[in-house]
């Protein structure tokens, strides 16, 4: 014959209210009983809920894992940012892997010439998703000075680009502030399925330098070959 355990599990157990010895399981039930009633339920200090997606986002953008494609003086500025005085570590992002597979951030330092295309839209096809890319310079965002037939005129013409970095070079600051902000953006769009990458605005080419339809203005104020020009006109 089975014998049959009268033992009750301490969920099925009575609550005695006016028991001070009561046990703290009995005391965390009773609560728990008596949040759901209310419609609300307190947790204890060391449980945070949140979303999966702003969890997933936080966890990614503290561990961006740049993938550099330094090509010219940009790279120089990229280095020390990563050098001691700088220190990228603080922000998450230190670790530079130069194989594509290990890497979700891509920094494009320098010029991209047409014979350099391909190779930089092959490492950008094996970096895996969810992946980001900064443009860091004036060359890599508009060309800068090398307006040739030769030079890439944008990045952003062949590959999506997600955070410009003006300058010619760039200080560290300004890619440290590039990545302040790109860890913003993750955390405020990234979902866990990754969404915000199949949105149309995510496809579009964004330009960097957009081509005004009329004559552009001069602002003399800081030119003072321009003031002189317009002094002696106005003299003359």
């Amino acid at each position: 014959m089975a014998l049959k355990s009268t033992a009750a599990s301490p969920d099925a157990m009575p609550i005695d209210h006016g028991n001070p010895q009561r046990s703290h399981r009995s005391i965390e039930i009773e609560k728990a009983r008596e949040g759901f009633s209310r419609g609300k339920l307190e947790l204890p200090e060391n449980v945070v809920v949140s979303r999966l997606d702003a969890l997933a986002n936080w966890c990614r953008k503290n561990s961006l894992w740049p993938m550099p494609f330094a090509t010219a003086c940009c790279g120089i500025e990229l280095m020390a940012t990563g050098a001691s005085k700088h220190d990228l570590a603080r922000f998450g992002a230190e670790v530079f892997r130069f194989s594509p597979r290990q890497c979700d951030l891509m920094i494009v330092a320098g010029r991209v010439v047409m014979k350099m295309l391909p190779v930089l839209q092959r490492i950008w096809q094996q970096m895996h998703e969810p992946k980001w890319c900064i443009s860091m310079g004036a060359c890599a965002s508009t060309g800068g000075v090398f307006d040739t037939y030769a030079v890439v005129q944008g990045i952003d013409r062949f590959i999506p680009v997600d955070m410009y970095v003006p300058g010619c070079p760039p200080r560290p600051e300004q890619l440290i502030q590039a990545i302040i902000d790109l860890q913003d953006k993750i955390q405020a769009e990234g979902t866990i399925t990754g969404r915000e990458f199949d949105t149309a605005s995510r496809q579009l080419r964004k330009r960097a330098l957009v081509e005004a339809a009329g004559p552009v203005p001069l602002d003399a104020a800081r030119n003072p070959v321009l003031q002189r020009q317009l002094a002696s006109s106005s003299g003359g």
